[in-house]
């Protein structure tokens, strides 16, 4: 089994990354509609530093069929079991109606890896989407999905759902996965983006990876290259920031200055987009992200 980097003191974080962003009675409006329809989200479940200042504009980003997670990526401060309660039918209605009360213009949805389902929750990703759209004709979608165990027919349901943006996570390098996702498979993931590319050619793709767990910068730059092989439209790249001290060690904490050379490559390499800063999460500011993908069509 391979040897998780952990230490047992917790680092200091650079001055790049000291912020304070208190609660204030815009963001405690987002929790009050979060906790109205009995949501859960991944600002809350993932620990996201973001989640204030997001919270504060009205965008939160909804994580479907439920708390906890099959999977124990090393990163993630979502909890694990290893067999999950049923999905809640009336969970993609009450997305929807929470999205409508907030008037999201643009909406996030996401979800736990759901390995013990056939499909992986496909089916209950394209049913919120149809919710969404049914309630809320106007407001754009991203879906960040798990990659489904490899179940391409899942894949195709989800794709079917025709979201604006359609996200996968490839989170870390290949070399990394045995210790950073050791269930997940960096080819796997890659194959998922390509077929999305060769099932809705129009929909706009998009993928992310946290830096600080161990990579390289000649292997960031190899990582965005793969993703653009498959045709991935938009690139996110964030620092990655230990949740606990029993989770994956940080290795490095990238500079500003490297963040905006991800950002050169990733427009050299012709991704429509790359956001790339050390907050920066895969739903970090998404409508924008979006809106200066479409404008490089």
């Amino acid at each position: 089994m391979p040897v998780i980097p952990v230490s047992p003191t917790r680092q200091r974080l650079p001055g790049w990354f000291k912020r304070s962003l208190p609660a204030n009675a815009e963001s405690a409006a987002t929790d009050a509609v979060v906790r109205k329809h009995g949501l859960v989200t991944v600002c809350e479940e993932a620990t996201c530093p973001n989640r204030q200042e997001c919270w504060s504009k009205k965008a939160a980003t909804f994580m479907l069929m439920g708390e906890a997670c099959t999977r124990t990526c090393t990163f993630c401060d979502v909890a694990y079991v290893k067999k999950p309660p049923a999905l809640d039918p009336t969970e993609p209605e009450r997305t929807a109606a929470a999205i409508a009360e907030l008037g999201l213009r643009f909406a996030v949805v996401t979800s736990v890896n759901r390995d013990d389902l056939p499909d992986g929750g496909a089916a209950h990703f394209a049913a919120t989407v149809s919710a969404i759209r049914a309630r809320c004709p106007g407001t754009l979608i991203e879906i960040l999905t798990p990659d489904f165990c490899g179940n391409w027919d899942a894949l195709a349901v989800a794709a079917a759902s025709r979201p604006d943006v359609y996200n996968h996570n490839l989170e870390t390098i290949g070399r990394l996965y045995p210790t950073v996702r050791p269930q997940a498979r960096y080819t796997r993931s890659l194959e998922l983006l390509k077929r999305l590319k060769q099932l809705q050619p129009a929909m706009l793709t998009k993928s992310g990876i946290m830096v600080g767990l161990g990579e390289t910068d000649d292997e960031v730059r190899q990582i965005m290259i793969d993703l653009r092989e498959v045709g991935c439209d938009i690139m996110t790249i964030g620092q990655y920031l230990r949740p606990s001290l029993q989770h994956h060690d940080i290795i490095r904490f990238v500079p500003p200055e490297t963040f905006s050379r991800y950002e050169d490559w990733g427009r050299e390499l012709g991704f429509r987009y790359v956001a790339a800063g050390p907050y920066v999460r895969s739903s970090y500011f998404a409508e924008s992200v979006m809106a200066g993908a479409v404008a490089a069509l």
